[in-house]
């Protein structure tokens, strides 16, 4: 894992359908992603990705080899293929790496009907074979599999994620 430093953070853009990494106000690295269909939502049940100022609250899959498939954030022992997608074409596949988030601005994305972490808000790999760069996830933040295992070397637990529809909000909240 690289050195992580106060002033990294992640930021997502649902306009652009990017993730960035970013530290020293700079992008280190810029990844395509794929947010709600139903567009930004904090409410339970919009099916909408929360914006505002989040945090990693719990990085999932360490160890786990890629296209592990998860279900209720533990490792169903089943590596993702077509073979099992088409015995399951239901499911929302949750794949390889999950970074659970908490937000962290009570009454917009935190507690009570719009609380991203109960939610069960994830950046979080999915099947290569969905388009990125196009809105089409239940509310979380989709990214290719060899992405999410790149982004999660290099977060830690506790760093800041911003997600926006509009422009960026570098103002962060201080800890709940």
């Amino acid at each position: 894992m690289s050195a992580h430093t106060h002033d990294q953070l992640i930021r997502v853009s649902l306009a652009a359908q990017q993730l960035e990494l970013l530290g020293g106000g700079e992008v280190l690295r810029r990844f395509p992603v794929s947010t709600a269909l139903n567009g930004p939502g904090e409410r339970t049940s919009s099916g909408g990705t929360p914006c505002g100022w989040h945090e990693v609250r719990a990085m999932i899959g360490a160890d786990c080899p890629p296209d592990t498939v998860f279900v209720g954030r533990r490792p169903t022992g089943e590596i993702y293929s077509d073979e099992l997608a088409q015995r399951f074409p239901e499911r929302d596949w949750i794949l390889t790496r999950i970074l659970w988030l908490r937000g962290l601005e009570p009454g917009r994305n935190r507690s009570g009907e719009v609380d991203s972490m109960r939610r069960f808000i994830y950046v979080h790999g999915c099947p290569d074979s969905e388009p990125m760069g196009v809105p089409r996830s239940h509310g979380c933040v989709r990214m290719r599999n060899a992405d999410v295992i790149e982004l999660f070397e290099r977060v830690v637990p506790g760093m800041r994620v911003w997600i926006g529809a509009g422009p960026f909000d570098a103002a962060a909240p201080r800890h709940p």
